[in-house]
């Protein structure tokens, strides 16, 4: 079977302001709990801030890192 961090990760690229785990279950078509691994799985994930609670349950926004387009490598400081 095929990952599919790479799916969830553009996915969430592509929506900058971040999403739910239910909205991302939804537009990747895969389980909750494998969603939950697979974010667990992707350092450059993150939770950005928690819906309005929905009957008394907040929800966590997903973000995920976008590198700058120039970012340098870093050198090596010697001391």
């Amino acid at each position: 079977m095929k990952s599919k961090h790479d799916i969830v990760r553009k996915v969430l690229r592509d929506n900058a302001d971040g999403l739910t785990a239910k909205q991302i279950t939804v537009q990747v078509q895969v389980e909750a709990d494998s969603l939950s691994r697979i974010l667990d799985a992707m350092p450059d994930t993150y939770i950005d801030r928690w819906s309005e609670p929905v009957r008394g349950q907040y929800s966590a926004v997903w973000c995920v890192v976008v590198p700058p387009e120039n970012c340098p490598h870093p050198t090596k400081v010697e001391s």
